[in-house]
């Protein structure tokens, strides 16, 4: 990692002499999961709208007289929906929440004053662990910062809100403004619009893509992406993590 505010540029006498420096250090942690998206974007997506999300937000915290780190990514997490699909690695909602709770608990344990926890993969049963990891945290150690939370999506576009979204439009247009050698561009022109709404889907107890209709896992409209929405999207994005970082921290003092 060579990234201005990546953790791993860091060695122990560096970091040890960050805390010392006096700013709040505040760890961002991108949280997603290896799964399936259609068959135009990585299986890695939801980790890399986390990572650009924590890597635009940690400049705006520096400029807010904190010290911002990037923890390395957590890639892996509950994707029971995709059962079935090639590329669906699921890790059992206990595991999860195990694991990044200790993660939290050893980024205190190293002086950062926060650690907030950045996830774009919105499977419900998912943001559920992650957030369970923070449970015991004490009071403005610890968030999450999550677009399924109605605060963030009421912000986020029009394909987001009705819940047609995975490896749509949406998810289509922040890879492409993140990092587009991850779009295979040919695939996606080709690809028509699938109006079904996970959230919906969801909500009637249908809990699997494959019982969804989604026969290529993905839904929306991922030839309708742009890098210029996806570049918009990423902002929305990091206006959530310095929100959820920048509430903690006050309720903390």
């Amino acid at each position: 990692m060579t990234g201005r505010f990546d953790l791993g540029r860091h060695t122990t006498e560096s970091l040890r002499a960050l805390v010392a420096a006096g700013a709040p250090v505040v760890a961002l942690v991108p949280v997603g999961s290896v799964e399936p998206h259609g068959p135009h974007l990585s299986l890695l997506t939801d980790v890399v709208i986390s990572q650009g999300a924590c890597e635009r937000a940690a400049t705006r915290l520096a400029g807010q007289g904190l010290a911002p780190l990037i923890a390395p990514a957590v890639a892996y997490g509950v994707t029971d929906c995709a059962v079935g699909f090639a590329g669906a690695v699921s890790v059992p909602a206990d595991v999860l929440t195990a694991y990044l709770g200790a993660i939290v608990d050893g980024l205190v344990a190293a002086g950062c004053a926060h650690v907030c926890l950045v996830n774009d993969h919105l499977e419900p049963a998912h943001d559920a662990a992650v957030r369970a990891a923070i449970a015991g945290a004490a009071p403005g150690r610890a968030s999450v910062a999550c677009p399924l939370t109605r605060r963030w999506a009421r912000t986020l576009s029009a394909e987001f809100k009705s819940g047609a979204c995975h490896a749509g439009r949406y998810e289509t247009s922040i890879v492409l403004a993140q990092d587009p050698a991850l779009v295979d561009d040919a695939a996606r022109a080709a690809l028509p619009p699938v109006p079904i709404s996970l959230s919906e889907q969801l909500r009637a107890g249908v809990g699997t893509f494959a019982a969804m209709g989604l026969d290529r896992a993905y839904a929306g409209d991922p030839a309708a992406a742009t890098a210029a929405e996806g570049d918009e999207l990423l902002d929305r994005l990091a206006d959530m993590v310095v929100g959820e970082v920048t509430d903690a921290l006050a309720a903390r003092a």
